[in-house]
């Protein structure tokens, strides 16, 4: 149900592999006010698959959500899955646009294990946030709403103002506007500051990005970028905090493991175990039901009074998880000398398994949190339990939203 009427706002789609989260935010200034929210527990399986029906059946659920949640805007900015995209940040030095251009091109072809004719690619100048400017929350306005300001802009992976990484008319270089001579003006200032620049430079399959434009198109909506589900949650959860932190994303099918350091996810590992693999493990061990499993799941998590065993299989599953965090640890530390991790924040489907931030803090020996995905988004205070319940599950599609808020 629309919360706040705008002529300005934009949806957020997370097309997930077991579900869809749609969030439409509205932009009051730099604000960004909840205006709608929903989604829908259904396979999707849009990367491993290219079936026209599977496209037909999530073209349809986007559209009965964007309708079922009275939602008013049609422009959307979706996810790609981060383990589908290959990205680096790249250490230039300072050139003219063309050969900074082709360099980017050279650059790409040592890290990308495709051609890059099957590729869309896409790249932009990044600039590091000072440190010490943490985020400062905003106050609450009035007794029924939260406010609290949205985050400075992390650097985007795709937009429609300089090579875009997906457009709805075509993949080709879009035709110059006021707002992307500006962006072109303000890469260039900075090429011309610096004797060395910092290149975020990514790609993306073109057939999976064909794929999301024709959904969108079929859905009616106007698709303004594509970007990967890193960044957008990073926007969601960091902020502009800029310490060092790792993100655990742990969805139904496969889980992310993203460590932003400065505004910056600087190192992601994707691994396919999720929330799935620990109902299935469940189901074959106590010969129950799916339903009942997920029900226990929910329930016992890694509580210790359990007598049914459920915790201990539980972190059977989560073991190739927490492997996969140690070897992230292991790898930023041995990259940066004297690094450090402040803390993890928990988002995902399993975030909310009962004790499970008590497990991974005292097993890891580190802060863990679950992540607010609404912390930069204003909303009635009467429905905030309700949002609270899902937030884990919507961090992608709030950070999504607002990207163009910013």
């Amino acid at each position: 149900m629309g919360m706040f009427s705008s002529k300005t706002s934009y949806v957020g789609v997370d097309v997930g592999s077991a579900s869809i989260k749609m969030v439409e935010l509205a932009a009051e200034g730099r604000q960004a006010r909840l205006v709608s929210y929903g989604y829908a527990e259904q396979p999707t399986d849009v990367i491993r698959t290219e079936s026209k029906e599977v496209e037909q059946r999530i073209i349809g659920l986007i559209q009965k959500i964007h309708r079922e949640s009275r939602m008013t805007s049609k422009k959307v900015v979706a996810a790609l899955p981060t383990f589908s995209v290959f990205s680096s940040i790249l250490s230039l030095p300072a050139m003219k646009k063309k050969e900074l251009s082709e360099a980017i091109q050279w650059e790409a072809k040592k890290f990308i294990p495709m051609p890059l004719e099957e590729m869309v690619l896409d790249w932009k100048i990044v600039e590091e946030r000072r440190p010490g400017s943490g985020e400062k929350k905003g106050k609450e306005k009035n007794a029924d709403q939260k406010i609290v300001a949205p985050p400075a802009p992390p650097p985007t992976l795709s937009a429609l103002e300089k090579k875009p990484i997906a457009s709805v008319a075509s993949r080709e270089e879009v035709s110059a506007s006021p707002t992307a001579a500006l962006a072109e003006k303000q890469q260039e200032r900075i090429v011309q500051k610096k004797k060395n620049i910092k290149i975020l430079i990514t790609a993306a399959p073109k057939n999976l990005v064909d794929r999301y434009l024709r959904i969108f198109l079929g859905a009616g909506m106007e698709l303004l970028s594509l970007e990967t589900e890193s960044f957008a949650i990073e926007r969601a959860l960091v902020g502009k905090d800029t310490s060092s932190i790792m993100i655990v994303d742990i969805g139904a099918v496969s889980s992310d493991i993203i460590i932003v350091e400065n505004g910056l996810p600087v190192l992601t590992r994707s691994i396919d175990v999720g929330g799935i693999s620990i109902t299935n493990a469940i189901v074959k061990s106590l010969g129950i039901d799916v339903q009942r499993a997920e029900q226990f799941k929910r329930d016992i998590g890694f509580s210790k009074d359990s007598t049914q065993g459920i915790p201990k299989m539980i972190e059977t599953t989560m073991s190739p998880i927490i492997n996969e965090i140690k070897y992230a640890f292991d790898l930023f530390f041995s990259q940066k000398e004297g690094g450090h991790v402040e803390k993890i924040i928990l988002t995902g489907g399993s975030a909310y398994l009962p004790n499970i931030v008590e497990y991974l803090s005292s097993l890891l020996d580190i802060k863990v949190i679950i992540g607010d995905s609404w912390a930069r988004v204003a909303y009635p205070l009467d429905i905030k339990p309700a949002l609270e319940e899902v937030a884990p599950r919507f961090s992608v599609a709030v950070g999504l939203a607002l990207r163009e808020i910013e």
